[in-house]
């Protein structure tokens, strides 16, 4: 975990310094110094609140939790992507949230490891929800000295969405399962006048792809190693970047991808632009009815000699889980409660059956009303997997990796040119 000293020192003591400078800018200061002094409130930081999948639900089912606890008040606040910095000045200021809804990534990973939030595998044991959270959540919010980082909670499916109608008016009688196929696919629906792979090549949706692609060689040790440590010299991660610029330069991915975002990746597919999204669940539960009613799921497609034997998806149970705060642990109790409640098979269906979310947690229930979703909750051993680096890349890698990434969606870019842009992001890092 590379965290300096100063950040350590300034997120888990504070400086008096830091505090000052930062207290002017923090959403919501008032909030946080009134939630503070009382006992009956506890003070969640979310990303639920605003547009992202879930919210409706989460407002609701915290509607419900007051009233079956009529003597605690849940305060929230909300906060987008920027949740993890105002969560860091907060906690200069030692007025943090008592609770914090946000996923494993990039400055969270550093948190429990600086003292930010507290170790919660004691109260996982003690409040007994160690055997509502599936197996493998709990090794991925694990740390490499044991500490469980957070409550798991909502996870994701990261497969590939392909538009079967596009496909076939554009003379594509299947979904290609090799890059071959892939290729021929893509010329096709150019001909057409059908963008083929749309993808965020400027964001995290690009970064995730072509980490996805560069681990057709890798098996996942060697696949954890490469981004562990920012060394793509090894013969699988050569090839993979390889076949990625092959995919690339023969017209796989749409126009100008390394300017796309999440946000234009999602318009182009659910508009029916593009006819291929590597899509995660939040994206799949979002296609509109008419594309939903002709998309299939499956897997990225493989070159010859790959690590895998069938295409490939990304999962992740790091997607929210329930972070606990020095200011937490002042109020258990509450936190108890508050955690208890969330964990209810009722609570978590509701967040399936009402948002489409996949979850960290044991449940057999099905996202019905959100088709897509569900498919690719049912692919089971249809498709292969590869590692998500983000519990491995170096936080202050993280977004240099995605100018990396832009620069490797760029049509003419080299394979060694791309391959050195991404150690370049660690060295920079």
């Amino acid at each position: 975990m590379r965290s300096s000293l100063s950040r350590r020192g300034f997120l888990a003591a504070g400086s008096g310094l830091a505090t000052a400078a930062a207290l002017p800018a923090l959403s919501g200061c008032s909030t946080l110094a009134s939630a503070d002094s009382d006992p009956g409130t506890l003070l969640v930081h979310t990303q639920l609140g605003t547009t992202a999948p879930g919210s409706a639900t989460y407002t609701a089912v915290v509607k419900a939790f007051h009233k079956e606890n009529p003597g605690l008040r849940v305060k929230n606040l909300v906060n987008g992507d920027d949740l993890p910095q105002v969560y860091e000045t907060s906690r200069l200021a030692r007025k943090e949230p008592d609770v914090v809804m946000v996923n494993l990534y990039d400055k969270t990973l550093a948190w429990t490891d600086v003292g930010a939030t507290v170790d919660v595998k004691g109260y996982l044991d003690d409040w007994g929800l160690r055997e509502r959270v599936l197996p493998a959540a709990l090794e991925e919010w694990t740390d490499s000295k044991g500490r469980l980082r957070a409550f798991p909670y909502f996870a994701t499916n990261w497969p590939v969405a392909y538009n079967t109608a596009l496909l076939e008016r554009a003379g594509v009688d299947s979904v290609p399962t090799t890059g071959d196929q892939l290729i021929g696919a893509a010329r096709k629906l150019r001909a057409k006048g059908v963008a083929p792979v749309t993808v965020g090549g400027n964001d995290w949706t690009g970064q995730k792809l072509l980490a996805q692609i560069i681990q057709t060689f890798l098996t996942p040790d060697e696949a954890r190693k490469v981004y562990t440590t920012g060394d793509f010299s090894s013969k699988g991660a050569r090839e993979g970047i390889d076949y990625f610029v092959q995919l690339r330069d023969a017209g796989v991915f749409a126009d100008k991808a390394e300017g796309l975002t999440s946000d234009t990746m999602t318009t182009q597919y659910n508009t029916e632009a593009a006819a291929i999204q590597s899509a995660m669940s939040s994206a799949l539960a979002k296609v509109p009815a008419g594309p939903a009613g002709h998309t299939e799921i499956g897997g990225w497609p493989l070159a010859p000699g790959a690590s895998h034997g069938k295409p490939t998806i990304l999962r992740s149970y790091t997607l929210i889980g329930f972070w606990i705060s020095p200011n937490g642990v002042k109020k258990l109790p509450s936190v108890e409660k508050f955690l208890r409640f969330m964990y209810r098979p009722d609570v978590v269906s509701r967040f399936i059956t009402e948002s489409g979310r996949d979850m960290a947690l044991v449940t057999d229930t099905v996202s019905k009303e959100f088709p897509l979703v569900a498919k690719a909750q049912q692919l089971g051993d249809r498709v292969g997997q590869v590692l998500l680096p983000d519990l491995y890349v170096p936080p202050t890698a993280t977004q240099p990796l995605i100018t990396a990434t832009s620069t490797a969606f760029t049509r003419g870019t080299s394979a060694a040119a791309v391959r050195s842009a991404l150690e370049s992001a660690y060295r920079t890092a």
